[in-house]
């Protein structure tokens, strides 16, 4: 699932032009017995299996002899939601070479002993996947396009949403053409004026 991620567009671009190290470790890899189970029913009963502590706590054992200092995530609905200035913080983070390690729950579940092994606990949205690879993703995105280099332009993240993990919204962006169907590019963003241009971006901007 990370291969096309990973290897397309800024993703791409940061592993290849700045430095950015991804590593997908494979929980088969610690998996017991000869099948190498990495799931087992869950004590008192109930539907679905659990990921088994041992498969688990062994990669992130594995990640940190890696990666001394990195923090250790978990997508689960027990976690706070995961904002803006979380993806600033880890990219911060990220520049003084301390990295991420992002454990991917599947199936129902996993054996909560596993939270002793965690840093942070994060929640992307109340709704329920069949995985954390997803979740995984997100994090990764958000934080490596704002690392140095990546985005190219020095000021192009000041501007986003979410900058100050409120609920602004970005203002309305245009490009050519200026008339599309009788649906014009706003006059103001054409004057060249730039006081202008700046009060209408602060009006146009919002808070959802």
């Amino acid at each position: 699932m990370f291969t096309g991620v990973l290897s397309s567009s800024m993703l791409w671009k940061a592993k290849e032009r700045c430095g950015v190290e991804y590593e997908i470790i494979d929980l088969r890899v610690f998996g017991i017995g000869p099948r190498n189970q990495v799931d087992d029913s869950p004590y008192g009963g109930g539907d679905g299996m659990l990921m088994k502590l041992e498969p688990i706590v062994a990669a992130i054992e594995q990640a940190k002899s890696i990666d001394p200092t990195a923090t250790v995530m978990l997508p689960t609905p027990r976690g706070k939601i995961y904002k803006q200035s979380d993806a600033k913080r880890l990219a911060k983070a990220g520049e003084d070479d301390k990295g991420i390690i992002i454990v991917c729950p599947r199936y129902e579940g996993y054996d909560e002993r596993i939270v002793g092994w965690i840093d942070e606990q994060f929640c992307i949205g109340q709704y329920v996947l069949t995985g954390g690879e997803l979740p995984a993703m997100i994090v990764v995105d958000s934080v490596v396009r704002l690392l140095p280099g990546v985005l190219g332009g020095e000021t192009s993240v000041e501007i986003e949403s979410f900058q100050q993990d409120d609920t602004s919204i970005e203002f309305p962006q245009y490009t050519r053409p200026e008339d599309f169907r009788n649906m014009k590019v706003p006059e103001v963003l054409l004057s060249g004026h730039h006081a202008n241009i700046q009060a209408w971006q602060n009006k146009n901007s919002r808070k959802s």
